[in-house]
């Protein structure tokens, strides 16, 4: 059996765990909405028509802060649309996902279902068919105490107190060709920056992020992320970045080394940005919010969900209910750590989405509500990794992949909070044949145990939770896990995610 050795010093630190890592993202997209989190008539419903259900898997799942309202529908969307009474409100064709909006939630109604799960706003505003004016429109309407128009029109909405919205993005994948209102990098930059000082004048506070490359694979990207940073280094906080991964051609190897190309896309973007700051002569530093990150069938989407013609646009049709096995799930897991192994600089990310759209969460009209695959590293990560990440010195044996070369078998991340004294070390194990032991030197963590132990793992790679039977998968206690004379041993069975808790 392959072995792997790494060792955990918590003085060995890569930077703080900012909560807003642990971020996701919902959109006025397929079912997301409409019998997703928001179904009047459920069994579950609450007096304003939310699945109790759908909040108790949000809050388990641990998601701090909420990106919204897209994605692809922000740059043909009228925000005005979704406020006021719900009757009044009109619909509209969105052209993103060829359907049609109802407009029936909006702002009030999805800052309630925050506050029923605990999480805080990341507005994105419209700088694909608009810009800077509607951006100042919809920040006084969200921000503004009254006494002016449209916060006096929030009031009489029903909203007294502001929405007092922190994190602002501007615009959305405004490099893509798709998108509506797409423009180059000299055009977007300008304008980002344009509605970045506006914002700016009404509260220097704000924390405002700038489109980066919607793919590490754009035909732009980096030239992209050089042009709009020159113009928007002194505007911003952050540049955005958006990746997703897919098995393709039954090639699992490169699949599980997807986060390999997550790490390479995000120091890649952190380099360009320091470039512009070092060229700026500047002392402030661009961070990076992650704010898209899944693993996606983007072709399944192409291929079979993809909606056409002038008499289709469907309420909340099915689109991008992707079902994510355990191979999924260990790749999913595999990206939490990369963004963990990258906390100096990943400020920020969104898991794209929540519920029944690429979503760790499902649900059934009427029916129930259930956790994919890609729900347990989410949740489990989140509750665990707490304090500062821990930058590690592993050793592994290594396998050839199509798509990156010479990859490790093993990829890990340690966490540590030193007011706690606990300690969490995550790991997957990337053989599709082997399995691995691992050796941690923990000397230096002082006298701990294993508090928990979990792994993702299943004879069955392509098993998954679906509603016919919605709790195929689960993760298991690692029974090998064990501490003696200062060194964890644990070993992983093939393609498996596994967290530990150690305190």
């Amino acid at each position: 059996m392959p072995d792997a050795r790494l060792t955990i010093d918590p003085g060995s630190v890569i930077g703080p765990i900012r909560r807003k890592i642990f971020g996701g993202f919902v959109e006025h997209l397929g079912r997301h909405i409409y019998t997703g989190i928001f179904e009047p008539g459920h069994p579950t419903a609450d007096a304003e028509g939310f699945r109790q259900d759908v909040i108790d898997l949000v809050k388990e799942l641990g998601v701090d802060t909420i990106r919204y309202p897209g994605g692809n529908f922000v740059s043909g969307f009228r925000w005005e649309d979704s406020v006021g009474p719900v009757e009044q409100r009109p619909r509209r064709i969105d052209l993103a996902w060829h359907s049609t909006e109802t407009n029936e939630i909006g702002l009030h109604e999805f800052s309630s279902w925050l506050d029923k799960v605990g999480s805080d706003l990341m507005m994105a505003v419209n700088l694909g068919t608009r810009g800077t004016l509607e951006a100042l429109d919809l920040l006084e309407y969200s921000n503004a105490h009254g006494g002016t128009a449209l916060s006096d029109q929030r009031i009489a909405n029903g909203r007294s107190a502001p929405f007092d919205v922190r994190m602002w993005c501007l615009g959305n994948e405004m490099d893509g060709p798709w998108q509506l209102g797409h423009r180059s990098a000299d055009d977007y930059g300008k304008i980002a920056s344009q509605a970045a000082k506006a914002m700016r004048m009404f509260d220097p506070d704000l924390q405002l992020v700038v489109c980066g490359s919607s793919s590490a694979h754009m035909p732009t990207f980096g030239e992209w992320e050089r042009v709009v940073l020159t113009h928007t280094y002194d505007d911003v906080d952050l540049i955005s970045c958006h990746a997703y991964y897919e098995e393709r051609g039954g090639d699992v190897d490169s699949f599980l080394a997807s986060a390999v190309d997550m790490d390479g896309f995000i120091e890649k973007v952190v380099a360009t940005a320091d470039h512009v700051g070092a060229v700026k002569q500047s002392a402030k530093r661009i961070d990076i919010s992650f704010d898209e990150w899944n693993v996606w069938y983007i072709d399944r989407y192409h291929e079979v969900d993809k909606l056409s013609g002038i008499d289709n646009f469907p309420v909340a049709p099915r689109l991008l209910e992707d079902s994510y096995s355990v191979l999924d799930a260990v790749v999913f897991g595999n990206l939490m750590i990369s963004l963990l192994k990258h906390a100096d600089r990943v400020a920020s990310a969104s898991l794209a989405q929540l519920v029944n759209v690429i979503a760790p969460i499902m649900t059934e009209p009427g029916g129930i509500a259930w956790k994919q695959t890609t729900f347990f590293p989410f949740s489990i990560t989140s509750r665990l990794a707490q304090g500062e990440a821990l930058r590690l010195d592993l050793q592994a044996p290594t396998y050839t992949t199509a798509a990156y070369g010479e990859v490790p078998l093993v990829d890990a991340v340690a966490t540590h909070d030193a007011e706690t004294g606990r300690s969490a070390v995550f790991l997957v194990n990337r053989s599709t044949t082997e399995a691995l032991d691992v050796t941690i030197d923990v000397s230096a963590l002082g006298e701990i145990a294993v508090l928990e132990s979990h792994t993702l793992a299943d004879d069955d790679r392509s098993a998954a939770n679906t509603l016919e039977d919605p709790e195929r998968v689960a993760p298991a206690s690692n029974e090998t896990a064990t501490i003696s004379a200062g060194t964890l041993t644990v070993t992983l069975p093939p393609v498996s995610w596994t967290a530990l808790s150690l305190g």
